[in-house]
């Protein structure tokens, strides 16, 4: 449309100088009728000449950006990474470069595949991987317009497992090094105070002491990360969760018998869990609560353990009266080997939610006070809906 307007310009600029030669001619032969239509041939195509180049001109450019950023957007569309689909009904339509290649088409894709026109499909297998399918509806009249955007589930999988494979090498080396610096240098010490003649055998047992309980330190911190790293998968049975709050009950006042423990079941089925680790998880939320609750409210200490069912899902909340929890240390307290207690492992919470997950299900922090953890399990048949997606 810019360049018509363009040549119409031209155009009459061309007869605005057309007419200007005839008017001179006139002038000279003494046609002055002729002299007078040529002056408002002139007039009028001088007028047409402004409205085509100074009215119309800022729209034409306008025109001429929006296809020039058109053209940018399409650019940056095909060189994206991730498959781009157009569906519209039961047909689909490659986007961009990435979706070309993966279905082998220029455009539309034949045959179409069954989950992209399926609203409700949110994965598709397709040449042997799993693509997650994330869709946005297109508005208008043609409701069943949507762009799906392919991601590789793989992928994403082995993004994660680099990143926690690095998070978890970063906290071993810290700790591991935090352990051994202590044990050199006293070991030094100890080397140092040998080879003084007059050997202080009370100094020299206070050194070996000291070395001896940060090798035990460096050992615990071990074996916990080797029981989190063999946490076996979770052996389900029907499990009456009445008599496994009671064992907690139970457990907890002989270890924590000045901290008031508040336990409230609801009526309901055995649920399929593996009793042992049930019993693990639990226990170290209580236990958590527990030092938080006695750190802040010493003898007003007060836990309450709280088993319900919610739907599918059997939910286990623990909630104490202690202090809360910090936004910092809320983003970082099931990361392993995280603790804020002097003879803490980090352990116990990460551990838990590691059960949690095995089992299908969750271990969080509520955002609400007093300070409240969610456990819940899933049945089994909603769980494994939850690990194995529908394929296409």
């Amino acid at each position: 449309m810019a360049y018509r307007r363009g040549w119409r310009a031209l155009g009459c600029a061309a007869a605005l100088v057309g007419c200007g030669m005839a008017a001179d001619a006139a002038w000279r032969a003494g046609l002055w009728g002729t002299l007078a239509g040529a002056l408002l041939a002139a007039v009028w195509l001088a007028a047409l000449t402004w409205w085509l180049v100074v009215r119309q001109y800022p729209v034409a450019a306008g025109e001429t950006e929006a296809g020039g950023d058109g053209a940018a957007d399409r650019l940056v569309l095909d060189a994206a990474p991730t498959p781009m689909v157009m569906i519209d009904g039961g047909r689909a339509r490659a986007l961009n470069r990435a979706a070309r290649r993966l279905f082998g088409t220029d455009d539309r894709l034949l045959p179409v595949p069954q989950a992209l026109v399926d609203a409700d499909a949110s994965h598709l297998r397709h040449e042997g991987r799993q693509w997650r399918i994330d869709r946005v509806m297109l508005g208008g009249l043609a409701s069943e317009r949507s762009v799906a955007a392919l991601i590789d589930v793989e992928q994403e999988e082995r993004v994660a497992e680099a990143r926690a494979t690095a998070e978890m090498i970063h906290v071993l080396g810290h700790e591991l090094l935090n352990g051994l610096a202590p044990i050199v240098s006293l070991a030094e010490s100890g080397e140092a105070a040998l080879g003084r003649p007059d050997l202080d055998p009370a100094l020299l047992r206070e050194i070996l002491g000291t070395l001896a309980r940060r090798a035990e330190g460096l050992q615990r911190f071990t074996e916990a990360y080797r029981e989190l790293a063999r946490l076996p998968a979770p052996r389900l049975a029907p499990v009456p969760l009445s008599r496994a709050a009671d064992d907690l009950a139970r457990l907890f006042a002989g270890r924590w018998p000045q901290v008031a423990l508040d336990v409230r079941i609801e009526d309901g089925p055995d649920w399929p869990l593996d009793r042992d680790q049930l019993h693990q998880a639990l226990w170290a939320v209580l236990q958590n609560a527990a030092e938080a609750a006695t750190a802040d409210r010493g003898p007003d200490a007060r836990v309450a353990l709280t088993i319900r069912y919610a739907g599918t899902e059997m939910v286990a909340e623990v909630q104490d009266n202690g202090g809360g929890v910090t936004p910092d240390d809320g983003a970082r307290i099931f990361r392993p080997f995280h603790t804020t207690k002097p003879e803490g492992t980090g352990i116990g919470l990460s551990l838990a939610r590691h059960i949690a997950l095995a089992h299908g299900g969750s271990l969080v922090l509520l955002p609400v006070r007093p300070t409240t953890f969610r456990f819940a399990v899933p049945s089994p048949i909603t769980a494994a809906a939850r690990a194995s997606p529908r394929l296409a």
